[in-house]
């Protein structure tokens, strides 16, 4: 995937151990033979890191956002309750099981908090838990318990690709990102890494993200930032229009580059909020573009609306349908399923004046104009589709609002990944 340049801010490596006094682990921890309560049972991964620990070796500032699913995982409940005093310093996070819809779920929750604290000699109240993988199946504790002095041993500031995989589950590619930045004579870094593949819905979070910084800012403008690029880049993904029930993004900030606290919408904040967006966007993309069993990326803007909240309805109503995806998939510039989609997005504009073009790096054709549909090559379109990025460009109008949203094509292998998923 191309990352876009904004000017002042650099792409760095080392993901969420990018900004100073951040480090992080994985390791194989032995969930994947346990997970679905038959250690017979053949698992798919179970060489794959399972166990992840994040730690910054000051407390940090602490923000979250959760998903708005009912049904939501015992670590969120745990995770909410632990940082409502906008303080943490550590994050714990497993993959293959999903510790939801269990009735000793906090409880367990809370003992991965306290195992981790232990490790790391610091207060169980600022850890932050996360899980992933299969609902409703009992979390085996007993090999995170064994797991968790190694995973702490093996804290390192390269340790951020071991930490990724651990979180990993239907996941094909890593997303981590990085980026530094001036904030007065201050130089900045803030680094992140997401999971997400199936189960991904414009709905908040779609996914566990996982953000640390180095920027001094107080928690109240560190969730105001958070919350804010929520709505933007997370919200504006889908895969599968399924929300899950463990989505959590999380941001650790350990004012590790002392600059001037960011207290108030100020300049400072303004340039930590941009880094912020690019590392959300950036990783939202990621996502989309490793949907469960996808071929390309797809982005879709719509302009020309009268607020943006039409514009994100309309982006929303195309990257969500399945005919549409399915077309993608086919590489055919089916362009009535588009402006099908447009027309039941539930919003108010005329749709006498929606265009619709579509792009990537290969060309670009315009397949629609003024509501109707308008002759083009087959063979340039074929060609415009045959790209692993797809841009769809929607004008509804003349206004000047805009939104943009990703989302990728509807593959034979998303039935299979999700039809043998236990297995």
């Amino acid at each position: 995937m191309k990352l876009q340049q904004y000017d002042g801010y650099q792409y760095t490596d080392g993901g969420v151990c990018a900004a100073q006094g951040f480090t992080a682990n994985g390791i194989q921890c032995g969930l994947a033979h346990k997970a679905i309560g038959n250690e017979d049972a053949p698992k798919k991964n179970n060489k794959k890191n399972d166990l992840a620990l994040i730690f910054s070796d000051s407390k940090c500032a602490a923000a979250a956002v959760y998903t708005t699913n009912k049904v939501k995982g015992a670590p969120i409940a745990v995770t909410r309750q632990h940082i409502s005093d906008g303080i943490a310093q550590a994050v714990i996070v497993n993959s293959v099981n999903a510790n939801t819809c269990n009735a000793d779920g906090e409880l367990k929750a809370n003992m991965m908090c306290s195992f981790a604290a232990n490790a790391l000699s610091i207060d169980e109240n600022d850890v932050i838990v996360a899980s992933t993988g299969v609902i409703g199946q009992p979390l085996p504790i007993e090999p995170i318990e064994a797991g968790v002095p190694e995973l702490a041993a093996g804290l390192s500031h390269s340790g951020n690709k071991a930490a990724l995989e651990a979180i990993m589950t239907t996941d094909t590619q890593p997303k981590e990102i990085a980026v530094s930045f001036m904030i007065g004579d201050k130089k900045c870094t803030i680094g992140g890494m997401l999971k997400g593949s199936g189960m991904i819905h414009p709905n908040m979070a779609t996914t566990l993200t996982f953000i640390t910084t180095d920027a001094a800012i107080t928690p109240q403008m560190l969730q105001k930032a958070l919350s804010e690029h929520v709505v933007t880049t997370l919200n504006r993904v889908s895969v599968d229009g399924d929300t899950s029930t463990n989505d959590m993004v999380c941001i650790l900030a350990n004012a590790k580059a002392c600059n001037d606290i960011i207290s108030s919408e100020n300049d400072d904040y303004s340039v930590f909020s941009k880094a912020l967006f690019i590392i959300m966007r950036n990783l939202a993309k990621m996502m989309a573009r490793d949907g469960e069993g996808a071929t390309k990326l797809i982005e879709c803007s719509c302009t020309g609306a009268q607020d943006e909240k039409t514009a994100e309805t309309v982006a929303k109503s195309v990257i969500t349908s399945s005919l549409f995806k399915a077309a993608m998939f086919g590489e055919d510039a089916n362009w009535g399923r588009i402006l099908c989609a447009v027309g039941y997005a539930q919003a108010d504009f005329d749709i006498s004046c929606v265009d619709v073009d579509l792009s990537s790096e290969n060309g670009k054709i315009e397949v629609c104009r003024n509501g109707a549909g308008i002759d083009f090559s087959e063979d340039q379109a074929k060609k415009v589709l045959q790209a692993e990025e797809i841009r769809v460009e929607i004008s509804i109008g003349s206004d000047s609002a805009s939104a943009t949203c990703w989302g990728c094509d509807l593959t034979y292998d998303y039935v299979k990944i999700n039809g043998d998923y236990r297995s």
